[in-house]
């Protein structure tokens, strides 16, 4: 298992390239093939019928013009080849379709070249052809096309709300050559896939821009590397120019930016070809020793970004109260306390007071200078035909700001008006949502938190060899992990981490990889084994020749398909984009009707107003209630309450080895009330062990298993490989050297025959017995039918002919399958087993697991014919499988789970990778979606319970009773506490813990 799931990160996020093979080499297998097919066949087949008048001189003409066309060269993509005989099988049926020139197989890249007339064949006819011989092919030119389709990645700085995010995927998605756009609120990043033909990330950046927010490249898709580079020393136009052209003439560079304010230079470039050591070198070469050239060190632009952004936040909240408290004091405390109080009544001009002037000195900065984010993000909406929060803020605060200056502009100019301001109610409103904001980006960088956990699993720094022309180790250089390269090699210390991928080229340990993998047990490494970066090796030193570095890595895929589901959206956040949509409006008109509402209150006749306070007239009440109900009805809480609760859920997953998919796959994960299971790979092991040994002899065990394995070692046969590494678990050594087998004879579906030391060694099943005359006796009968009631495979073992043993060989359930379907049940999930096998060992299987719902003999089709019959009555259902073949029935599931260990094809058509291939992870998977969506249906309550409870109050509606009214600057705290409180509840997911089988 161990294997296979390392070939997952090695295999599946390293597919083999798209480009077209350079060593297919075309060699005519059929020299009597002409050059050009005649022109005589083309009349023939062109005028049809069979008569001597069938091809007419108009046909035969055109026939002439169409042989001198060019000849064409198509290379498809051919999956499922495994040998030369495959190889030879699909350019044997090629060469004989009409107009093929020539036709190459390299069965080791899984290409076909062939140079064809397109007159007389298309490519669809050789495609059709190669999956007629019993092979997938896909034209490359298709592939090259699915290469121009790019996604690329944008930080977007400015959004308040989910209005906000509408907004800009809006714009987006109207981009020509836009197929895809996905803006999060949460992450405040834009995902985007794209055609790159079409149009540029340039213009893409452009696009959002327009809307009014600012746009920051974060990856472009690209089949590249990108790195960040710090340069000491002075930037200057020539140095710049020098520079560039130096780097730009280096192979698989792709573009270079550089930053004179920063000193940043910023370098895009194909890892195959080159790599950050020769970027720096060459760069520090070009300055001749001028300059010194380091990797960036804030290597994660979004980290920084995040940083700058809680900074700007918390500075914008100090200097606020640096002017707010003052306005605070002055209004609400500084009025009871008798001395002060008739020091800030004293008259400026008419009737305008010193602490009314102060007041408006000190909240001017906060309104227009610490406050100017709300003015642009409201025109950016209001210019785009939308509204957001920052229209409600803007709208509450200026109402009570010119308000505020109206009225004591009034008092300085009259003799007997009284002036009453609301100063305090637009600084202390700004102040508190600028605090909410700080909180809230605070709280929202937790949320990602598991991302950053597995990017620091790589180590920072990594020892490389040196090698002398020779391949000799002259020494070896401590370097930062990030400027490893492509075939360097690696020194690996015990008790070290892996600083990349690659394979060991000298040395033995065992390495922890469940940091990656989830595989507990040590997996021992040695030459030509595979390794991945970030994993911890135990004991022993080893070599390892980088192979896949930087974005190519395993835990740069990971991380990478971790950050795609954190934007991909649930559909249960449609329901409050919906909202969120016309909120805003609503709020505006219903904080207008609060507003008139009280104005004809208090002016109707014989209105009982003795409960309005006298230091207010009707029309200041109903200004203060109009406000609050603006600022308290703002949706912010209900934007943030799924993606914020989808990015911790998501995160927590990764880190115990589930890979989900995005919203979409968490939100149907809850529904499930019905497992399909496969059964080979996913309910068992995947791969034969020897289970049982019964000696008919007198024999020591360890000597009887050496005869065997040195029979058996020559032999390419799953079952022969199981003996053989059972039989390797009675010697010490890894490289045990089995006795020497003489006149090996294999029979294919029979078994092996050898002469080992002095024995003549028969290793099979019942049949190659009877038929090599050998009896077999009762006793060996009666175990063979035994072991085929058990689903066993049973091999007998002859020596000199005769009977002395018979091994057991099964596919081994995994553990805890019983438990884990016991535990599916006690959750309300039914389990149902489908499996091509025979219904024998089916039915073995399903009663050791306890599962009593079980298809047998059934073909990929029709697992997926089962899948959807179960949909149809009502289920939501999920599939579990490893292999090609359950491909069609995990697409087809409303939840697709591939086992890790499995096949590319699979884990690509899954929603959900459960990367540890053990089965107790589809019960986290299920039981981590129901506890995630538990606390999305608490968000939307908790979002919306503020808004109900919250609104009412505002507009006063218990102030007649109670002379109870919410300041707007309270309404304005609630407003931001409202979001900090959902982004702290969707932050307890970080302590999940999956649930504990009972052994």
């Amino acid at each position: 298992m161990a294997t296979s799931t390392r070939a997952l990160f090695l295999s599946c996020f390293h597919g083999g390239g798209s480009e077209v093979s350079r060593h297919l080499v075309l060699r005519p297998r059929y020299p009597s093939m002409p050059r050009r097919p005649k022109a005589a066949a083309v009349v023939g087949e062109r005028g049809g019928g069979g008569g001597g008048g069938g091809g007419d001189l108009e046909t035969a003409a055109a026939a002439a013009v169409v042989v001198e066309e060019e000849e064409k060269v198509a290379v498809f993509a051919v999956s499922g080849m495994t040998c030369a005989a495959c190889a030879g099988s699909v350019e044997k049926a090629v060469k004989r379709l009409p107009g093929i020139h020539d036709a190459a197989v390299d069965v080791l890249r899984d290409r076909a070249q062939v140079v064809f007339y397109p007159a007389f064949v298309s490519e669809d006819k050789i495609r059709e052809t190669i999956q007629d011989v019993g092979f997938e092919a896909k034209l490359i030119d298709e592939e090259v096309k699915e290469k121009n389709i790019l996604v690329c990645r944008l930080h977007i700085k400015g959004m308040t709300c989910t209005s906000c995010a509408s907004t800009v995927e809006s714009i987006l998605q109207v981009v020509p050559g836009v197929q895809r756009a996905s803006v999060a609120l949460a992450t405040e990043e834009a995902e985007i896939r794209y055609d790159r033909r079409i149009v540029a990330v340039s213009q893409l950046t452009h696009a959002v821009e327009e809307t009014g927010f600012e746009a920051i490249l974060i990856t472009t898709g690209d089949d590249q590397s990108r790195i960040d580079l710090k340069v000491d020393g002075t930037l200057n136009e020539r140095s710049i120019l020098i520079m560039k052209s130096s780097v730009q003439a280096l192979p698989g560079v792709e573009d270079i930016k550089v930053d004179t304010e920063l000193n940043k230079i910023t370098i895009s470039y194909k890892p195959d070809q080159t790599g950050p050591r020769d970027l720096i070198e060459v760069i520090e070469s070009a300055a001749s020793g001028d300059l010194t050239v380091s990797i960036y060190p804030e290597a994660d632009g979004r980290q920084q970004l995040r940083h700058e952004e809680i900074k700007r936040y918390k500075q914008s909240f100090l200097w606020s109260l640096v002017f707010t408290i003052p306005v605070f004091l002055t209004s609400m405390v500084f009025m009871y306390i008798p001395g002060l109080k008739d020091g800030l009544e004293k008259k400026v001009f008419n009737m305008m007071s010193i602490g009314e002037l102060l007041r408006w000195i000190l909240s001017t900065p906060v309104q227009f200078v610490i406050g100017r984010k709300f003015y642009t993000g409201a025109y950016k909406a209001v210019s785009h035909g939308s509204s957001n929060m920052d229209v409600l803020i803007a709208l509450g605060t200026n109402t009570a700001y010119f308000y505020s200056v109206y009225s004591i502009l009034r008092a300085a100019i009259s003799h007997n008006y009284m002036a009453t301001d609301f100063f305090e109610t637009s600084s202390m409103l700004i102040s508190f949502i600028l605090l909410g904001k700080y909180l809230e980006i605070l709280a929202k960088g937790k949320t990602s938190e598991a991302i950053a956990k597995l990017m620091d699993l790589a180590p920072e720094t990594a020892t490389m060899l040196i090698y002398d022309h020779e391949g000799n180790v002259m020494g070896e250089k401590e370097i930062d992990s990030r400027l490893i390269q492509k075939n360097d090699v690696i020194k690996v210390v015990p008790g070290g981490k892996v600083a990349s991928d690659g394979f060991v080229i000298w040395g033995q340990s065992h390495v922890n990889e469940s940091m990656i993998t989830g595989e507990s047990r040590p997996v021992a490494k040695r030459k030509g084994d595979t390794v991945i970066g970030g994993t911890m090796n135990e004991n022993g030193v080893l070599h390892v020749r980088a192979t896949f570095v930087g974005s190519e890595s395993a835990l740069a895929q990971i991380v990478r398909l971790v950050e795609s589901a954190q934007m991909a959206k649930a559909p249960v956040q449609k329901f409050a984009d919906q909202i969120s949509r016309v909120f805003v409006p609503l709020v505006i008109i219903l904080s207008l009707l609060t507003w008139l509402a009280w104005l004809l209150a208090g002016s109707f006749h014989g209105y009982p107003n003795s409960w309005i306070p006298s230091s207010m007239d009707s029309f200041q009440l109903a200004l203060q209630f109009g406000i609050s109900v603006m600022v308290v009805a703002c949706p912010c809480a209900l934007g943030l309450a799924t993606p914020t609760a989808v990015m911790v859920a998501t995160g927590v997953g990764a880190l115990q080895g589930v890979l989900i998919k995005g919203g979409q796959a968490l939100e149907s994960a809850q529904k499930v009330d019905c497992i399909v299971f496969d059964k080979t790979g996913t309910l068992t092991v995947g791969k034969p062990v020897v289970v049982n040994t019964r000696l008919l002899k007198n024999m020591v065990l360890r000597e009887f298993y050496d005869y065997v394995a040195a029979a058996e070692v020559n032999s390419e046969h799953p079952l022969a490989k199981a003996i053989v590494e059972h039989a390797k678990k009675f010697h010490s050594g890894e490289n045990y050297i089995w006795p020497a087998a003489r006149g090996f004879i294999s029979v294919t579906g029979h078994g092996v025959k050898a002469e080992v030391s002095d024995k003549g060694v028969i290793v099979g099943n019942k049949s190659f017995m009877l038929s090599s005359g050998i009896a077999i006796p009762v006793e060996a009968l009666e175990i063979l039918t035994e072991e085929e009631e058990n689903a066993r495979t049973a091999i007998v073992v002859a020596m000199d002919q005769e009977v002395v043993g018979i091994i057991s060989v099964s596919d081994p359930i995994k553990p805890n399958a019983r438990e884990v379907i016991s535990y599916l049940k006690s959750m309300k999930v039914e389990s149902i087993m489908v499996t091509g096998d025979n219904w024998g060992t089916a039915n073995a299987i399903s009663k050791e697991v306890g599962i009593e719902n079980i298809v047998a003999e059934a073909k990929p089709e029709q697992k997926a014919e089962k899948v959807k019959e179960l949909q149809l009555s009502g289920r939501t259902v999920a599939m579990v499988g490893d292999g090609i073949n359950d491909s069609p029935a995990l697409v087809s599931a409303d939840v697709g789970l591939a086992i890790g260990a499995g096949t590319d094809v699979a884990i690509e058509a899954a929603d959900i990778v459960l990367m540890k291939s053990n089965l107790e992870d589809v019960i986290t998977a299920i039981d981590l979606s129901r506890k995630t969506f538990f606390r999305i249906r608490m968000n939307y309550v908790w979002a919306l319970g503020y808004n109900i409870i919250g609104i009412p109050i505002a507009a006063g509606v218990l102030f007649p009773s109670t002379r109870l009214r919410l300041p707007p600057w309270v309404a304005g705290a609630a407003m931001a506490a409202s979001s900090v409180s959902v982004v702290c509840w969707s932050l307890l997911l970080r302590y999940y813990k999956s649930p504990k089988l009972v052994r």
